[in-house]
């Protein structure tokens, strides 16, 4: 194998469907639950206000994607219009972070399907089985995983679909009194409404992937904005519409029950539900979606350490690409970090790691996109000034513990890129 460029195989359609994989998922499946627990009924508006932080995000990240279509998304964009250092912090930002959200997808595919088959145990297990199984996938090349990925999608959506009409009928308006039911011990609505703000952002994050590819896009110029653009606005209308009838079916505190314990909080409300196959409907979309989720995690994770392969802040084992154009040490690297997290074994722990070091990922992305030159700007300087503010704002709502670990993560990281640096400089 050698260093190489990937092909350029996707386009729109493709792109938007890879988005809707990353995102459709365990923000829907799990997330909502995880979110639900924090701050009751209200992670409704929780999930606006992060929708519309996403959409400064997104059109930070498509300005910037279009100006630079190569792989690595923020990792190059740093490195073009920051420094050196900030530019490493956004890929080992996003390596921690969506690590960290491919293992909460693993394990959510592994709650939903035993959920299905009536089994409590063996969650871990099935868990590293599918990243295993979903790596081999990735390796035999974009094309083949993207044909994978419509296929997932379209199941899912299917699924979303019928769960919000299905719950209709059964929704109750007592769930949503009262509407803030913060459960911090301080009591304070604002601070627990604000990091059910931060842990519903993660949701939004998946059209990063199609920066990501950027490489292997077709016309990314006007390929990836409108793609980005997309895949925000039909996300934002399934959280909301799926959140809405959930909570107005079974309840906040059932669906925050639910994630915590099973890990399958949309399957638990469709047991409620009148119809007898929603069950088994819903299930099985859920188990798509966290299927798609981990699959696309892995592709972008792989490009992004391809990228940092390349300028050498990892080993340059990571930048060789073989003559199918896959970067396979990356992919199995990838393959190998989601499965020691998934280890751990909790979707809420993993969930809200990914919240804080996704944030600051997103922060390095606005403050890139100030930089921009005017010919290559696409929005108002204003979008990302909106955007840096409340990533840096939303990033310390999440557990004190968290990002202390999350800050202590970017230490360690910034010594390696020091000493890499160093040790290049001796040779």
């Amino acid at each position: 194998m050698t260093e190489g460029t990937l092909k350029r195989e996707v386009g729109v359609f493709g792109a938007a469907m890879m988005g809707l994989g990353s995102m459709v998922g365990t923000g829907v499946f799990v997330s909502i639950g995880v979110a639900a627990g924090v701050i009751g009924p209200a992670v409704i508006l929780a999930i606006a206000l992060a929708a519309l932080v996403a959409t400064c995000n997104a059109l930070s990240s498509a300005q910037l994607a279009a100006s630079m279509p190569v792989s690595g998304g923020s990792y190059e964009y740093g490195y073009a219009y920051l420094t050196p250092w900030l530019g490493f912090t956004a890929g080992w930002m996003f390596l921690c972070a969506k690590t960290a959200s491919a293992a909460t997808a693993a394990l959510g595919f592994s709650g939903y399907l035993l959920q299905l088959l009536g089994l409590q145990s063996l969650v871990v297990p099935i868990a590293v089985a599918a990243v295993a199984a979903l790596t081999a996938i990735v390796v035999m090349g974009i094309r083949r995983s993207n044909f994978t990925n419509i296929i997932i999608v379209s199941v899912t959506l299917f699924a979303l679909g019928f769960f919000v009409l299905a719950s209709l009928p059964g929704m109750r308006s007592d769930n949503w009194i009262p509407f803030f039911q913060p459960s911090r011990d301080d009591g304070e609505a604002w601070t627990a409404f604000l990091q059910a703000t931060a842990l519903m952002f993660v949701a939004f994050t998946g059209y990063a992937r199609i920066a990501t590819l950027g490489e292997e896009m077709r016309d990314p110029t006007r390929n990836i904005p409108r793609a980005i653009v997309v895949t925000l606005i039909i996300s934002s209308l399934i959280y909301i519409a799926v959140g809405a009838v959930g909570i107005g079916t079974v309840g906040a505190d059932k669906l925050a029950e639910a994630a915590a314990t099973e890990v399958a909080p949309l399957v638990i409300a469709a047991k409620t539900f009148d119809v007898p196959i929603a069950y088994w409907i819903v299930g099985i979309g859920a188990v798509t979606a966290m299927l798609g989720v981990a699959l696309n995690l892995i592709l972008g994770l792989s490009r992004m350490l391809l990228a940092m392969g390349r300028r050498r802040d990892m080993p340059g084992l990571f930048a060789e690409v073989n003559s199918s154009g896959s970067p396979v040490s990356a992919i199995i690297a990838v393959g190998i970090g989601i499965a020691a997290l998934a280890l751990i074994g909790n979707v809420e722990t993993t969930w809200s790691f990914s919240a804080f070091t996704v944030l600051i990922y997103y922060a390095i992305t606005n403050l890139a996109a100030l930089r921009l030159p005017q010919e290559n700007r696409l929005y108002p300087r204003a979008v990302a000034w909106c955007g840096l503010l409340a990533c840096l704002s939303l990033a310390f709502f999440v557990e004190r513990e968290i990002w202390m670990v999350g800050i202590g993560l970017i230490a360690a990281g910034l010594i390696w890129h020091a000493t890499a640096r160093y040790l290049m400089r001796q040779r």
